[in-house]
């Protein structure tokens, strides 16, 4: 399932989400220095910006979709959210960055489950 009719619930969801994604991946690209206060030195600076405008862009399009009430890009959804979460959990764990990605991690976690209970729910047909 590519794609889900737009519900109420799985719009808001991805409204929310994409919200944060957008956030998130401008954060970067508007000021650098406050993003390495809060997530420790990086050393390849342009890829935390093109990470960045990634995220901004998914973000855009769940915005979009969810607004103009379309088909919601549930596989996308979940191919991200996943790849963030596994990243973040490894790295984090490797050491490699700051605990305060395990925050992501845990948005990026319920964002799946709640799109995952929401295709679950039965819909309501119109009488």
């Amino acid at each position: 399932m590519a794609n889900a009719t737009h519900s109420k619930a799985l719009g808001i969801a991805f409204l929310i989400q994409g919200i944060y994604f957008v956030v998130t991946g401008i954060w970067p690209i508007l000021n650098m220095a406050s993003f390495i206060t809060a997530t420790w030195p990086k050393q390849d600076v342009w890829l935390v910006e093109m990470v960045g405008l990634l995220s901004t862009s998914i973000g855009l399009t769940y915005l979009v979709t969810s607004l103009r009430k379309q088909h919601l890009p549930i596989l996308l959804g979940y191919a991200t959210s996943l790849s963030f979460l596994v990243m973040d959990i490894i790295y984090v764990t490797n050491g490699e960055i700051d605990r305060i990605y395990l925050l992501d991690a845990i948005v990026q976690a319920i964002f799946i489950i709640a799109v995952t209970v929401m295709l679950g729910l039965p819909r309501s047909t119109p009488s």
